[in-house]
């Protein structure tokens, strides 16, 4: 691609993507603080299982409703000033639940940090599209997403040594203090690409001529802010975004699954000891980390070769929900090895197939990208919340597996959605 300057092009753009994937780490540590915790918050307040399944499912369910008033406020008032909200927001009711008093405290706690993380990832892919050009996309997705496994991965130990040391609450002050000073030091330092300093013209035209939208990540003008029309929403419904809604669902469920339920199959369903099975649900986190990395790089480098853009979006998606179908065979072997391998190959086609807000950035149409954004995260959000239900009452009644197969499915239809109902990628509308 040739630029009109002569001058190198700065790189500005990748320190957005650092200050991105640092907010994702935070974001996903913030998330699983309380799964560290459970144990000793149970037993200090007297909390059953299932008063601690209702504070668990606090956070999922605020979290999904409020997905598209999120992506609504993030058209209107942009990335910098939303995201500063959210996670001064979130690190508050972060910090203050390591001062909860009881269960009620804990539910209302949890509630207001799904609220206020709400509108993280329709941001993150509304300053991914305004800072990267088409042909870097992939890559950016997969960089900043890979945050959320290696919070999980690398950072659960050490809140786990924090938690011995010092004491449970500690695990959400020090969470909690680490997002708030994030907030102020994100409020100084992002700038959106008109307004930022540090980016010079060769930079601006290289993204630019990339497709990135340089001139949409900053607050609407008040005069160009209008209503949602009918038209508008037959828009956020079109057929291509539907595939795109469903395939994140299907991604979504298998990623809850292994937040929420893995441990507990291990244990009781495939009776692996507790020490072992705390190992091995760290492997799956590892390979969902790098095939993600390996997605965006893989998708890149077909567009660079010429491939379409669908193909190679599209590509990585599909073969990675195809990959995690193979969760269901853990259902034929007690074998520990064989066990982790499969899990691990299933999280890993998670990982691989978790690009798909990449697709979001080039279907939806430019003025709706927050709100298409919102609704993407909301249907996923839904995974969040049915998995936990639907695998809890499969493994009651039936073990566990009937809820691998279920996890199965849901990921064979995730494939078919993108097959038959996305097609070509391009922006509707």
């Amino acid at each position: 691609m040739e630029l009109t300057s002569s001058v190198k092009p700065t790189r500005r753009r990748y320190l957005t993507l650092l200050m991105i994937f640092i907010t994702v780490v935070i974001c996903y540590v913030d998330r699983a603080n309380l799964a560290v915790a459970s144990a000793h918050i149970q037993k200090e307040f007297g909390i059953s299982k299932a008063e601690m399944g209702y504070i668990f499912s606090a956070f999922a369910w605020l979290y999904t409703l409020c997905q598209i008033p999120g992506g609504w406020f993030l058209d209107r008032v942009g990335s910098r000033l939303t995201y500063f909200i959210a996670i001064f927001g979130w690190s508050i009711a972060t910090l203050l639940q390591g001062f909860a008093s009881g269960l009620l405290s804990l539910i209302g706690l949890r509630a207001i940090t799904g609220i206020f993380e709400a509108p993280a990832f329709p941001t993150n892919n509304r300053l991914v599209t305004s800072w990267f050009p088409e042909q870097e996309r992939a890559s950016a997705v997969g960089f900043y997403t890979s945050g959320q496994f290696v919070g999980l991965a690398f950072l659960t130990p050490l809140l786990i040594w924090i938690q011995e040391l010092m004491s449970w609450h500690w695990v959400f002050i020090l969470t909690g203090g680490i997002g708030i000073i994030w907030s102020f030091i994100w409020i100084k330092c992002y700038r959106a690409p008109r307004d930022s300093k540090a980016i010079n013209q060769a930079e601006m035209e290289y993204i630019r001529a990339g497709g990135a939208m340089v001139d949409g990540d900053a607050p609407a003008e008040k005069k160009t802010r209008t209503k949602l029309s009918r038209a508008d929403w037959k828009l956020v419904f079109h057929r291509k975004l539907v595939g795109v809604y469903l395939g994140q669902f299907a991604v979504a469920s298998t990623l809850w699954f292994f937040l929420t339920w893995f441990p507990n199959y291990l244990t009781q369903e495939k009776h692996i000891a507790a020490l072992t099975a705390g190992f091995m649900t760290t492997v799956p986190f590892l390979a969902a980390f790098f095939g993600v990395i390996l997605s965006g790089i893989v998708a890149d480098k077909l567009v660079k070769r010429g491939y379409s853009l669908g193909f190679a979006r599209k590509t990585p998606i599909i073969c990675g929900l195809l990959i995690s179908t193979c969760i269901m065979g853990a259902n034929y072997t007690d074998d520990p090895i064989w066990i982790m391998v499969l899990m691990a190959l299933a999280f890993f086609g998670n990982g691989f197939a978790s690009i798909t807000w990449s697709l979001v950035s080039s279907l939806a149409p430019m003025r709706l990208i927050g709100l298409v954004g919102g609704m993407f995260n909301f249907i996923g959000g839904l995974g969040g919340i049915t998995v936990p239900l639907v695998v809890g009452y499969l493994a009651q009644d039936y073990g566990f597996a009937p809820a691998l197969t279920y996890i199965s499915v849901v990921t064979l239809l995730g494939a078919l959605s993108y097959i038959l109902l996305v097609g070509d990628v391009k922006r509707v509308g």
